[in-house]
């Protein structure tokens, strides 16, 4: 209630991108994160899962998109996040989109972004980690994309590089083919190219004397038919799992007027009205393939009911992002809090 009250208010007169920088450039602060982790962080053996290899201290991450240069790992890791999914990361650095490029929808606890990948490249990314793992107690997931200017045709060689360059960095790799803001990248979800680029990942991997699990990152916007598919090329390649889902290009349903909407563009929707259509992806997926793999599921999750939802639609592990804009880091406490409370999804 304190952040919703006191703080979102005086953070909505920014716009959202100087929120964020305010918001983390306080978190840095010794004194803020000993508060944080006081009052957010609920450590408790009974939230520990194990997925694909992996020890998750628990199962709420911080999706990709938040901290796209690894720059706030200790920060999200005193809020209580057991993992985060730093990227989308590309080969070369690429500033992104004009601004404005990230818009709230407060009526819809909503945001529109066409961000663009904008990142600092993988040198500086892999560097940052390097300085940084041996303190965290979290996992850290590697999201991968390709540059703007690499066309698709040459699209796996990008992620080739990504996936060197992390590999001795990260715990887990998410393939990006879905983001709406690259023109051109969901062609790569298509079967024949995003077989192409699994397989090559899958190859690198197999070489490594501890191969890392891959997941898949999808859009919501999928036909059940597409969906199929995915599930056939996941199985097949024999990587670990999906992720499930990025934001939409959809617009219907929402309470913000259709005026604003047309003014703000091209983007892609995330936060409340997305919840739905990223839990019935999870549950589809799940029962397509009888949980031969792993989900990671995110979309739309702005409380622990929401949570507990997609934990028993089929979820393995959580991710937010927008949610936490709109209900503040308490989100992550009350989400664990629930899950103890609710022996089935431990």
């Amino acid at each position: 209630m304190f952040y919703k009250i006191f703080l979102q208010p005086l953070f909505f007169q920014l716009s959202p991108e100087q929120a964020h920088s305010l918001t983390m450039k306080m978190m840095k602060w010794r004194l803020v994160r000993f508060v944080a982790k006081f009052f957010f962080q609920v450590n408790s053996p009974a939230l520990s899962v194990r997925l694909f290899g992996l020890q998750f201290p628990n199962r709420v991450g911080m999706a990709a998109g938040f901290d796209k240069n690894a720059a706030y790992l200790p920060e999200l890791e005193a809020l209580g996040f057991g993992h985060v999914e730093i990227g989308t990361v590309t080969p070369l650095p690429q500033p992104g989109n004009e601004a404005p490029r990230l818009f709230r929808l407060p009526a819809d606890e909503a945001l529109i972004n066409r961000m663009g990948f904008n990142n600092v490249g993988v040198d500086v990314v892999a560097a940052r980690l390097r300085a940084i793992r041996p303190k965290l107690k979290l996992l850290i997931g590697g999201n991968i994309g390709k540059n703007k200017s690499t066309p698709n045709e040459e699209a796996v060689r990008d992620y080739e590089i990504c996936f060197r360059k992390l590999f001795p960095v990260v715990d887990y790799f998410v393939v990006n083919v879905s983001s709406p803001n690259t023109p051109g990248l969901r062609e790569l979800q298509d079967r024949k190219p995003l077989t192409g680029i699994l397989e090559r990942l899958q190859q690198l991997n197999r070489e490594e004397a501890a191969p890392k699990p891959i997941l898949l990152k999808i859009a919501p916007d999928l036909s059940e038919a597409q969906l199929d598919e995915i599930v056939d090329i996941v199985l097949h390649t024999g990587i670990a799992g999906i992720v499930a889902t990025n934001t939409t290009i959809g617009r219907s349903g929402l309470l913000t007027p259709a005026t604003r909407i047309e003014k703000i563009g091209a983007g892609g929707l995330s936060g409340k009205p997305l919840a739905s259509r990223s839990t019935e992806v999870i549950r589809y997926l799940a029962a397509r393939s009888g949980k031969r793999f792993s989900i990671i599921g995110v979309g739309g999750i702005n409380s622990p009911e929401e949570a507990l939802e997609k934990l028993e639609a089929g979820a393995d592990l959580l991710q937010l992002y927008t949610g936490l804009i709109y209900e503040g880091p308490s989100l992550v406490r009350r989400i664990h809090r629930k899950i103890l409370k609710t022996p089935s999804n431990r």
